[in-house]
């Protein structure tokens, strides 16, 4: 197994994104989460472009591609990662990865509408399981929205910036259909998303600070590095590999990942009903992943968006 085989790629991507809902904790407090994140791309953007530069990558693309990367680049990068920070100014870590696990079903379903990819029973099976999950999971936080508590805004702007990024990679698959490469697209695709948390800080007229402080610093260099350059240069390699479907699978293994983290770091306390929440929705991804059964009938075939990594 080299770095580039689609199970290696899973992993890279699976651990590295479980840990880094609980680094974007760090990012908030004096500077504007829009401005966090335009700050974690531009860089993400600077360090992946003069990479693609240095090793002989040509980063020239026609105006009809930078179109299609700016809309990659906007909901992947900027409008979904604000919805993401903003998310987790009012539910923990751990809960804001498992309600962005939903992804799992949403790429499916977007990959039919936009490029007629075929569903399968199971895809809607897994989506029951799911999404039934997530909900007992969510109980506490529903019961304590109705009696006036921000955690119902939480989970809005996290199913958002769910959808936002669902969008992104739909928009990542067909740029990659087009024949732009992996990483000088991404590179591209971090500039406009940089530029898109941008605007969204001007509008919201959020001020450009910045916090020298160890945290924030240490965090944002792990986001830059790890949770943008790397972790996504693995997430897109494996999406252009296996498609949107099994690639967004990643999303079963990032909130195992970062429940633990939440429960050691941020003193998350487990009731039974959400233990059991968690359960089924991996449970749920677990079922959209299991292979399908070869059929004798010669005009029955499994598609790939059918076979797990």
């Amino acid at each position: 197994m080299t770095l580039r085989a689609p199970i290696a790629l899973f992993a890279i991507a699976a651990s590295i994104w479980g840990s880094t809902w609980l680094a974007i904790k760090f990012q908030l407090g004096v500077v504007s989460p829009d401005v966090s994140v335009a700050y974690r791309f531009a860089l993400a953007a600077i360090l992946l472009g003069a990479w693609c530069a240095m090793t002989g990558r040509s980063l020239r693309f026609d105006r009809r591609a930078h179109a299609f990367l700016a809309l990659q680049g906007v909901l992947l990068f900027g409008f979904n990662y604000v919805g993401v920070y903003w998310a987790e100014r009012y539910a923990t870590s751990g809960l804001v990865a498992v309600l962005f696990s939903t992804i799992v079903f949403m790429n499916p379903v977007g990959a039919r509408l936009l490029f007629g990819t075929p569903l399968t029973w199971r895809t809607f099976v897994a989506a029951v399981l799911g999404i039934a999950g997530v909900a007992l999971l969510f109980v506490p936080e529903l019961t304590l929205a109705r009696h006036g508590s921000d955690a119902a805004l939480g989970i809005v702007l996290g199913l958002g910036a769910t959808v936002i990024a669902s969008g992104g990679n739909l928009a990542a698959m067909r740029n990659q259909r087009a024949g732009i490469p992996v990483l000088t697209g991404t590179a591209w695709g971090m500039v406009y998303g940089a530029l898109g948390a941008a605007v969204v800080a001007v509008a919201q007229g959020a001020t450009w600070a910045f916090d020298p402080r160890v945290p924030y610093v240490a965090s944002l260099a792990y986001l830059v590095v790890f949770g943008s350059v790397v972790a996504f240069g693995a997430y897109l390699t494996l999406l252009k590999a296996v498609g949107p479907g099994p690639a967004s699978y990643v999303a079963v293994v990032i909130p195992v990942v970062a429940m633990a983290v939440s429960t050691v770091f941020e003193g998350y306390r487990w009731t039974p009903i959400a233990a059991f929440g968690v359960v089924l929705a991996i449970a749920g991804n677990w079922f959209a992943l299991k292979p399908a059964r070869r059929q004798r009938s010669s005009s029955t075939t499994i598609r790939r968006s059918d076979v797990p990594l």
